[in-house]
């Protein structure tokens, strides 16, 4: 199985250059597990400046709201209530990693050029059982030349419906170890072992990349700092409102 690399100076730059090359170089496997078929392949994004603008990609199935719920999910376990017994979820991302953060913050501390600075994500017991295991397994984290650089590991990504919204959590969190620690924020790397859109897909797929041949990235991005950042913070109140209800919901059993 082939494994592809795709670069870019930005995240839309290299986002934008994976869904081609699934389009273009993908190949169609069945998939069972969701009584389907898709289109896949094993590719690795690489972003020279993780939050370089344009920062915001207009190709992806959500809006302003939708990313700022997932970056607190990521980043501040908006939703880690709703793992357990008579709940949801078996697990978030954040209540993966968060008992993790303090041990990457010591030893990163104690040597910035560590290579162990890795958090598992995969939980063998939960995940060998559960019908969704997780499709993130590790996050490492490098500082080289005074900047933090991100490196995370994806069992199974859906390239239409997440890759874009996955990249932009993670590299919240990335903004939020770096200035904790006081770096800059360098390079981010986005394996997927299955880089895949499902056929329920395959039209929007060919869509976003009938838009990136004809259009200038410009025409299809947002500046994050300039512009999109304060749509996603206006959001807050109404997703905290949101989760709170829920909350108090499951509470309330």
């Amino acid at each position: 199985m082939k494994h592809h690399l795709v670069e870019g100076k930005v995240l839309p730059e290299a986002y934008h250059r994976s869904l081609v090359k699934l389009y273009q170089e993908g190949s169609k496997y069945p998939c069972p597990d969701y009584d389907t078929n898709m289109l896949e392949t094993s590719l690795t994004l690489y972003v020279e400046n993780a939050i370089g603008e344009p920062f915001i990609s207009k190709l992806f199935p959500g809006g302003h709201r939708e990313l700022q719920q997932y970056t607190m999910e990521i980043v501040d376990g908006i939703l880690d209530f709703k793992i357990g017994e008579g709940n949801c979820w078996e697990y978030t991302y954040h209540h993966r990693f968060a008992h993790q953060l303090p041990w990457i913050y010591s030893e990163l501390k104690k040597n910035p050029y560590t290579r162990r600075a890795i958090m598992n994500i995969r939980d063998f017991e939960v995940d060998t059982s559960n019908a969704h295991p997780a499709c993130l397994q590790s996050i490492q984290f490098m500082v080289r030349d005074d900047k933090l650089h991100m490196k995370i590991m994806m069992r199974s990504n859906d390239a239409v419906q997440a890759t874009f919204m996955n990249a932009v959590g993670f590299i919240a969190l990335q903004r939020k170890v770096a200035s904790d620690l006081g770096y800059g924020v360098g390079s981010y790397t986005h394996t997927a072992h299955s880089f895949h859109a499902y056929e329920r897909s395959f039209k929007t797929l060919e869509k976003y990349v009938k838009d990136i041949q004809e259009c200038d990235l410009e025409d299809l991005t947002f500046n994050y700092e300039e512009f999109y950042r304060e749509l996603m913070e206006e959001s807050t109140p109404m997703i905290m409102q949101q989760v709170n209800a829920l909350k108090q919901k499951l509470q309330e059993g």
